[in-house]
């Protein structure tokens, strides 16, 4: 399928969304609760060579987030990544996308919402139920904004990441003071094994940006608005991690941090007194902060699955630009509140989850960089960037193993889905005379 016969099949359109709300939705979505926790982790088994693993997940990542800008900017849909895929691969294959993210990577809401509630308990301390009581409270607010569109939404996440990065500015600046050169050596305490196992964890950091492409066709000129909000999300998102990496490690040398809140270690260094309202606070924007990014991408993706035959007609309401998916919004609510209740009767034991989040989005990796392949122009940037994609797809296939079981037996369930909607087809046929 050519590039000029796929975008004649999307309806060119022209939301509200501008750059600065644009690269907030984006930074959001990236930064992620990482921010929390993998600075520490990645110290504790690379020591300083860390610093490394984070440049070189970030080059890793520039042609991945370019890919899906070039898709995005192209073929602005709600359907994002499903849409890519159908236009190139077909119906069965969008409809395994488009589960794979709505009911897989969905997964990982509850998640966020109890690591914030975990890092608030942890940092100001309470009882283990209050973790489950602030991981609630945590989600009320995003589903109220985004009930209201993606015009106020995106107006409260500008707020929610220029709070968020001032914290991280404010974070690195109290903790200079604390840093020791000596904490540098040695620089390879783990050799390269070490490094490589930090890249592992930072893959995760800089994972997210197929979920700005479900809300793409709300931003202002999308040609033009979505490369420069991955442009800046890249930069604001690489600087914020490498400047946390290099502070983490300086003050608090390669083990760094030896309580279950690491940041709360680091900034109690040079402000023990209020540090822990500090990391309190940054806990809660985080959490808010994703939650806020990614709802709307799943709710414009059910509007659009309902539209496209993958998921029940009506729900397709909001698919069109402009519109507010609110029906799939409930719909996103209730699938969240039924892996909430999973996640608590499991003892909060976060592993399985995060696990069945990060293999379902390297399955919508692996199709999305297909789609690309096929759909940009042959021999542009765009199309360079994903033939490097699938490469680096093919290798999180690998890391993915055994924990792609889930997204397997997802993309089953859309061939079943399929076989299904053929066979009702035919039923319905008239029969020949």
């Amino acid at each position: 399928m050519t590039t000029e016969t796929a975008t004649s099949q999307v309806t060119e359109t022209h939301g509200r969304i501008g750059l600065l709300r644009a690269a907030s939705l984006y930074v959001a979505a990236v930064l992620g609760t990482g921010i929390l926790v993998l600075p520490a982790l990645a110290a504790r088994v690379a020591g300083p060579a860390s610093i490394l693993a984070v440049l070189a997940v970030l080059l890793l990542s520039i042609p991945l987030a370019g890919t899906f800008a070039a898709l995005a900017s192209r073929f602005p849909d709600a359907g994002g990544v499903a849409t890519f895929v159908r236009l190139a691969l077909g119906q069965t294959a969008a409809r395994m996308s488009g589960y794979w993210f709505f009911f897989g990577v969905a997964v990982g809401g509850p998640v966020v919402a109890i690591l914030g509630g975990q890092y608030l308990v942890a940092a100001l301390g309470g009882p283990k139920w209050l973790v489950v009581a602030i991981g609630i409270v945590i989600y009320l607010p995003p589903f109220v904004v985004n009930a209201f569109g993606l015009r106020v939404s995106g107006s409260v996440q500008l707020v929610l990441t220029a709070i968020l990065l001032l914290v991280v500015i404010f974070v690195v600046a109290i903790s200079v003071p604390a840093a020791r050169a000596g904490n540098f050596q040695p620089f390879l305490p783990h050799g390269w094994a070490g490094v490589g196992a930090a890249i592992s964890l930072f893959v995760w950091a800089f994972a997210g940006w197929e979920a700005v492409t479900h809300i793409a066709g709300e931003f202002r000129n999308p040609r033009r608005t979505i490369p420069l909000a991955t442009g800046i999300a890249i930069a604001t998102v690489g600087i914020a991690y490498l400047a946390l990496q290099v502070v983490t490690v300086a003050v608090l040398g390669s083990s760094g941090g030896t309580s279950a809140v690491p940041l709360l270690d680091l900034v109690s260094t040079t402000a023990p007194g209020f540090g822990a309202w500090v990391v309190a606070g940054i806990a809660l924007i985080v959490a808010m902060g994703v939650l806020n990014a990614y709802l709307p991408a799943f709710a414009n993706l059910g509007a659009a699955l309902g539209r496209d035959g993958h998921l029940p007609a009506w729900i397709s309401r909001g698919a069109e630009s402009g519109a507010v998916p609110r029906r799939a919004l409930v719909i996103v609510g209730g699938v969240n509140l039924v892996y909430f209740v999973v996640l608590v009767q499991s003892g909060l034991d976060l592993t399985p989850f995060i696990l069945i989040h990060t293999s379902c989005m390297v399955a919508v990796y692996a199709l999305g960089m297909l789609a690309a392949v096929r759909l940009l122009e042959r021999w542009s940037v765009g199309w360079w960037m994903a033939v490097i994609s699938v490469i680096l797809v093919a290798g999180l296939l690998v890391l993915a193993g055994s924990h792609l079981i889930v997204p397997a037996l997802l993309a089953f369930a859309a061939v079943i889905v399929t076989i299904v909607k053929k066979r009702s087809k035919r039923a319905a046929e008239p029969s020949p005379l």
